[in-house]
């Protein structure tokens, strides 16, 4: 509990953090409203059976797309900040157990990423729902089948996406390496998932930004049936991450 305390109180001490939970907000709650403005046009303008398909809840929460982007920066901050101003030589010697440090800023990371990606889910989501129905649109309320599940599987994931990102930047210890990486993970290798063979598939139902974000959609994508499992496995993805990273802090000098 000293650990998680003492973690706790040097992520909240920075501004840094706070500018990037800001950032998380506005830019997230700014796309929101950008993207659904423009709804009326695209829903009316639709076949019937893409109107049949609409997902108003789906369309409201992409804004997590850019939003995994600046969780993953604070995960990422949260261990590489202090090997970039050579604390973390302090921060061990006051600690000298490196598991249980390691394990104070994961559980201090997963817990922010995920407190601010459910604040961010559920106002991007009554926002958005809210933008619809000043259109004419067809809107959804929490109270709808599978919505509720979206937003807090949404914060799941946002989670999930911040503490891959510490565990990147625990093995790489350099934010621009990690930063790197996590942008090729969420962003490059679903735009290359075409080219992969089909017995790498499988992996591709539990990757970010494709299978593990069906959780983000009410109405089934065929592709990825089972959102809930998809997201399972991509937080298994990420304890696998997490566990090299414990490996390596440990025995390794600084």
């Amino acid at each position: 509990m000293n650990a998680i305390r003492a973690e706790w109180v040097k992520l909240r001490s920075l501004r840094s953090t706070w500018y990037t939970l800001g950032t998380l907000l506005v830019l997230g709650l700014g796309i929101t409203t950008l993207t659904m403005s423009s709804m009326h046009r695209q829903y009316f303008e639709a076949s019937p059976a893409d109107r049949a398909a609409w997902d108003p809840t789906g369309q409201s929460l992409k804004t997590y797309i850019v939003a995994q982007l600046v969780v993953g920066v604070l995960g990422i901050l949260i261990v590489t900040s202090e090997f970039a101003t050579g604390l973390i030589q302090t921060t061990l010697a006051a600690n000298p157990r490196r598991s249980r440090l390691l394990a104070a800023k994961s559980l201090v990371a997963t817990v922010v990423a995920a407190a601010a990606g459910q604040l961010l889910m559920f106002a991007a989501f009554l926002l958005g729902q809210a933008v619809l129905a000043a259109q004419d649109v067809p809107s959804a309320s929490l109270g709808d089948p599978g919505v509720f599940s979206a937003v807090i599987g949404g914060g799941l994931y946002l989670s999930a996406i911040a503490l891959l990102a510490l565990g990147l930047g625990a093995i790489m210890r350099a934010t621009a390496g990690a930063l790197a990486t996590l942008v090729g993970i969420v962003f490059l290798v679903p735009a290359l998932s075409g080219l992969f063979p089909s017995w790498l598939h499988g992996v591709l139902a539990c990757w970010p930004t494709l299978g593990a974000a069906a959780i983000f959609n009410t109405i089934p994508d065929p592709a990825y049936p089972h959102p809930w499992l998809n997201l399972g496995g991509l937080w298994l993805g990420v304890l696998a991450v997490l566990a090299a990273a414990f490996f390596v802090f440990r025995k390794r000098d600084v």
